[in-house]
This record gives structure tokens, sequence and C-alpha cells, in this order.
């Protein structure tokens, strides 16, 4: 099957890179709203793309935001359903002076194609596309039955797809769901990831004078409310990278030992991240890994903190307030409004005399885990060593898909992430870009995928 679909990808390769390079000219910035009309032409060339490729019921359905784009082909009677997610939608460019070519004008450098969105999420969503069309043209039918649901603001934090699923479950219910929006280990290394970490966010606002005060004349005698925050923030975590707010590590799972065997396993170089972030030394909790403490450890960071003279030179002031934003990344099982109110109420208790403290909560998404024992993803990790010739590692990110979870309780199924990026291509950040030699293979592991989860599923 490889060599025949080798063939067909080489033969259509030029015309696919241009289709990926149309859809990747369309600056779908979720987060501005002057590209609400770009939104939707990238809704209307997903959808145009899906019917190309041979799908049915193509539909753009509206939201209270953007719109999902959705496609069926369900001729395969009696098989399993494959629901693939995606997002059309990419991040803001700023700083614009710090890309080497426009953001929206797609490049082909050392065989890599640089564009905002090419590795986050159109070049994933495009080969998921590609590939299906490539089984039907080979084979005249596909091995499974497929849905698609791509959607226009993960990158806001999909604020409406909880609600899109719950309303459309029926239209969107599969035996699998299969998203292609993670990193690879390394180049060469693919990886099937088996958990993400959630996230809650928060604001600290310290309010001490109705307005900035002489610190000549009220110095010594009023809280500095920049003092008051730091002193608050100061207690949320030990030298030793402990959090200590109460109750934080209450309901966190422990990661077994055989797992944590299969993270060392895996051969990290730490030292040669060190050089390449440039820090003097790690930092984080005592008998963790690096993987270990960005995998599977939750955390606590302050964001932002800011309050007070930000001028050049001095100004002699205490000043009438203090802010800090502050995140924290989850691991199964905690709850991310237990762990907010956690935290409201240590603020509460560490507030020390002469200030008023209020905070207030932001985003916040559920972690997620999957047995690595289940079909659907065995049969993933066989393709993925089909086509690239080394075994595949099982991982876990230490980012936050909240999508992920949500959908696979709301359709009550198992999720399979199978991404090709590399944790290099600079998504969400200037000269963003995709390896065409992960594109390449990628389209040959996808193909290889639909049939291997056919026989696994029988």
């Amino acid at each position: 099957m490889s060599e025949r679909y080798q063939q067909y990808f080489s033969a259509n390769r030029d015309h696919h890179l241009n289709e990926l390079k149309e859809l990747l000219a369309i600056p779908s910035i979720s987060a501005l709203s002057e590209h609400k009309g770009d939104m939707q032409r990238a809704s209307q060339w997903i959808a145009d793309s899906l019917k190309k490729a041979g799908m049915d019921n193509v539909q753009i359905m509206p939201t209270k935001g953007h719109p999902v784009v959705y496609g069926e082909w369900l001729k395969a009677e009696g098989k399993p359903t494959v629901l693939i997610y995606g997002h059309y939608d990419v991040q803001p460019v700023d700083p614009m002076e710090l890309w080497d070519s426009p953001p929206f004008e797609a490049v082909i450098r050392d065989e890599k194609i640089y564009a905002r969105g090419s590795s986050d999420d159109k070049g994933q969503v495009l080969m998921h596309i590609k590939a299906l069309e490539a089984i039907l043209h080979n084979e005249g039918t596909l091995p499974l039955n497929f849905k698609f649901c791509i959607e226009g603001e993960e990158e806001i934090a999909s604020p409406h797809l909880a609600e899109f699923v719950e309303e459309h479950k029926d239209l969107l219910a599969a035996n699998v769901l299969v998203i292609s929006d993670t990193p690879m280990l390394e180049k060469g290394r693919p990886a099937i990831c088996t958990g993400l970490r959630g996230l809650c966010g928060l604001q600290i606002d310290v309010k001490g004078a109705k307005s900035d005060l002489h610190s000549g004349l009220y110095g010594g005698a009023v809280q500095n409310p920049i003092h008051a925050l730091v002193h608050i923030l100061d207690t949320m975590r030990n030298p030793d990278g402990q959090i200590t707010v109460e109750g934080f590590y209450d309901k966190v799972v422990p990661v077994s030992e055989s797992e944590r065997e299969e993270y060392r396993a895996l051969g990290i170089d730490e030292e040669r991240i060190r050089q390449e972030l440039g820090v003097p030394a790690f930092f984080g909790e005592k008998g963790y890994s690096l993987l270990e403490r960005t995998w599977i450890r939750p955390t606590l960071e302050i964001n932002g903190i800011y309050g007070g003279f930000q001028g050049e030179g001095i100004k002699t002031v205490l000043p009438a307030e203090a802010h800090a934003k502050v995140t924290c990344r989850l691991v199964p099982d905690q709850n991310p409004d237990e762990i907010l109110e956690l935290i409201r109420k240590h603020v509460e208790k560490h507030t020390p005399p002469g200030v008023t403290v209020s905070v207030s909560f932001f985003d916040r998404g559920r972690p997620f885990s999957t047995p690595i024992d289940h079909p659907a993803i065995q049969a993933a990790g066989r393709a993925y060593e089909k086509v690239y010739g080394v075994p595949v590692a099982y991982n876990r990110m230490g980012g936050s898909i909240p999508v992920v979870e949500t959908m696979g309780r709301i359709l009550d199924t198992p999720v399979v992430l199978m991404g090709f990026a590399l944790p290099s291509e600079n998504f969400h950040a200037p000269n963003e870009h995709f390896h065409l030699e992960n594109f390449d293979k990628g389209l040959l592991t996808l193909c290889e995928y639909w049939f291997e989860l056919e026989r696994s599923l029988s």
C-alpha cells in the first residue's frame, strides 16, 4: 500500500502545497475582530476542500462566535466512525519585525514552509483532508466512516465549542476522536500524546490609598501595595518549587513508576535543552526530572506583575495599586474551579493589613489522560512505525488543549492525539514553519492509520 500512495502523493505534492499556501494566505486570526471576514473566508475554504475531497453533507455551522465546519463520509456500512477535529484559526502575528517573510505569504525554505498557521494547525488539518482524498481516489471507498469538526476558536480557548458539541452530540457521535495538533518528540521521532495538563488563570488586584502617595510623606506609615502583593505571591511556593497553597496537591493522581521509567528511556538530553534555552540551571520540584516537571506535575506561575512608576529614572511614590496575573497547569484529577477557589482562600489568608485585595478568575480547562493500551492508540503507533521506521514514543504534554478533554467527555469517546509538528517550529511565534518531511510522511502515516484502525476495531 505504501509504495502506491508514495507515488500518488509525490505526483500531487506541488498541487497540495499550493493549496496549503492558499489556505495559509487567509489571515484567520480569531482573537481580532477586524478579521471576522477572514474567518468566514477560511471556513468556506475548508468546506470547499472537504467537498472536493469527496465528503458529504458539508456545512458551515454557526456558533455564538466563529463557525464550525462539518463534513462526513458515512458509506462504510457496519464499520466504526472516526471524528477528526482541527482548527482553522491562527494566532496574531506580532511582533511583525521579527518575521523573515510576510506571515500570510507562505514561502518554502530548506524544505520548510513558513507562514502563520503552517504547523498550528492548518497544515495538519489539510493533511487529514488530503489523506482521505487519496484513499478515495485509489480505492474508491474508505475503510471507516468519517466525520470532520473543524472549528475557528481554538486559539481563543474554544469558548463556544462545548455548547456546540452538546447541541450536536448525535451529529458528532463517533467511536474514536482523532486530533493532530500536538508535536512529535523531535525530528524523526514520532510521538502519541496520552496526556495534557489542564489550566486555570486568575488576576490578583491589590489596592492601598485612593491615589499614589509621596513616599517621603507617607513611606513607612502606609502599606505599599507592591510590597503586599510580593508577600502574597511569595507565600504560594517554597524555595524547592513546591506549591504551598493548602489542598493544592490533594487530588493529584500519582504516576506509576513504570510510566516514569518510560520517560527516562526516551533519553532526553536535559543539558542540550538547558543550553538552547540559555538558562544557568533548571528549577523545580525535587525528585522529578525535566520531563516529569513539565508533563506530570502541576505548576503555579506568575505570568505578569505590574504597578507603580514604570518610566525612566525614579519617581518617589507609594503606588495606589498593584496587580499580578497567575496561571496553573493542572494534572489528573485536579479540578480547575476547585484550584481557583483554593488560591482565592490562600490570598485572603495571607493578605497583610493596610490593603484590600480582589481575585478575578479567567481561563480554565481540565487535564486529560488516556490509556496507552487502547486499540486506537496502538494502531496509531503501528502506523507511525511503518512510515518513520522507528518505535513511536508515548508521552504527555505540559501544555493545555481544553477542547480535548471537553470533546472526549461530552462525546464519551477515546481521543487519539497524533501530531506531526515539531516543538521547534515556532507556533505562536514569529517565523512559524512546518517541516515538509513531516507533511510528506504524515500523509502516508494517516493513510496507514485508517487501515490499521479498521483492522483493530473490526
